[in-house]
């Protein structure tokens, strides 16, 4: 997957100049993802959703400051392990008792828009904001069989009386860490690997899925 980060030719006269294109860290497993897809009751879809802007946020939760950039995310900060809230474009996943996720996805709005309301709400107290939209990818594993497929890796509890829409931890699959995240009943999860080990993890993933393909049995 690729995406121009600039357009050519802006306009009557200006020189077209290169098209600068970033690349995603999976872009070259796109198709075999894409082949990988399961359909009917024991569906799966593994997909890429790259480019998302992604904040690591550090403040005290008692603090003014936290309570200013509740105002600024339209979202309050989770306070308790694996829960995340959401507002508008804005989604914060809890990491630790004073550092969270921000995931924001509004057209036009990158890392630098939102650190920087981030760290205007912090003014001088004590915190960061920092853009960490490089530093991983997001796979999305969605379909009847996706916990089943996660469960061959993951050491976690993954049924519904254990973990279900709205929570977020960081954990493993397979060997890699992962921030595995459930986004909806379906289920849907979103996994955040550091792209360097993305491709592993795809790779993993798509193997795990090719049982699903076979019949049902029973």
């Amino acid at each position: 997957m690729a995406e121009p980060t600039n357009a050519a030719g802006a306009g009557a006269g200006e020189g077209a100049g290169p098209v600068a294109l970033r690349t995603s860290p999976l872009a070259h497993l796109a198709e075999r993802m894409r082949t990988a897809t399961v359909t009917g009751p024991r569906g799966v879809t593994l997909t890429e959703w790259p480019f998302h802007t992604m904040v690591n946020l550090r403040v005290d939760p008692a603090s003014a400051a936290a309570v200013r950039i509740e105002k600024s995310l339209g979202a309050p900060l989770p306070r308790q392990c694996g829960h995340t809230t959401a507002s508008g474009s804005h989604t914060v996943l809890w990491l630790g008792p004073d550092e969270w996720l921000v995931l924001s996805r509004a057209d036009g709005v990158d890392g630098t828009t939102v650190v920087a309301a981030l760290r205007a709400a912090l003014g001088a107290d004590p915190g960061s904001a920092v853009d960490v939209s490089a530093n991983r990818t997001t796979l999305e594993l969605s379909g009847p069989a996706a916990r089943q497929v996660l469960e061959k890796g993951c050491p976690l509890d993954l049924h519904p009386r254990a973990f279900g829409p709205g929570h977020a931890v960081s954990t493993t699959v397979g060997p890699v860490a992962v921030l595995l995240w459930q986004v909806d009943g379906a289920p849907t999860y979103r996994l955040f690997p550091r792209s360097s080990f993305a491709d592993y993890l795809a790779r993993w993933l798509i193997d795990a899925m090719s049982e699903y393909r076979g019949p049902a049995l029973g």
